[in-house]
């Protein structure tokens, strides 16, 4: 058997590509697309049931929202909508207002969301705009509860 293994390796030609591909994963794609009409929804509809790997297509067209659940990548997924519809898609931008540590801070606060929802921002930037200052520290402290030296106006 060694030397059958070794001739094989020798002359094995499936070592460019291999026929196993690496199977995806169920997951969940939320697509952000602006659908104005039955119409649009119709036609956005359409463009995802026909992918492969595509198990469910859920439409929102009050939030502007597409949810597909399937063995799919999620790029594939803007990418074809764009392409069929000729609308501009994009990722889901936006998470539960009670995520996020600040939600009405600049730039994570989006008044086009739809309700309960602020923009999903990982950025430093936003996060030291977020924090309170120094000042604001001391006198939200002064009257604090857990602060047992704190004044008690009543």
């Amino acid at each position: 058997m060694g030397a059958l293994d070794h001739l094989s390796n020798i002359f094995d030609c499936s070592t460019g590509s291999s026929k196993l591909k690496k199977r995806k994963q169920l997951q969940t794609v939320e697509v952000r697309v602006k659908m104005d009409c039955e119409g649009c929804e119709r036609k956005v509809r359409r463009a995802v049931e026909g992918m492969k790997g595509v198990t469910s297509v859920d439409i929102e067209p009050k939030q502007h929202k597409l949810t597909v659940v399937g063995y799919v990548d999620p790029e594939k997924v803007v990418a074809r909508v764009a392409h069929r519809t000729g609308k501009k898609a994009e990722l889901w931008p936006y998470v539960p207002y009670d995520v996020v540590a600040h939600p009405y801070a600049p730039g994570v606060y989006d008044r086009k969301a739809p309700a309960g929802y602020v923009r999903n921002v990982e950025d430093p930037q936003y996060s030291q705009l977020a924090r309170a200052s120094s000042t604001e520290v001391r006198y939200t402290t002064a009257f604090s509860d857990e602060n047992p030296t704190a004044c008690t106006i009543m």
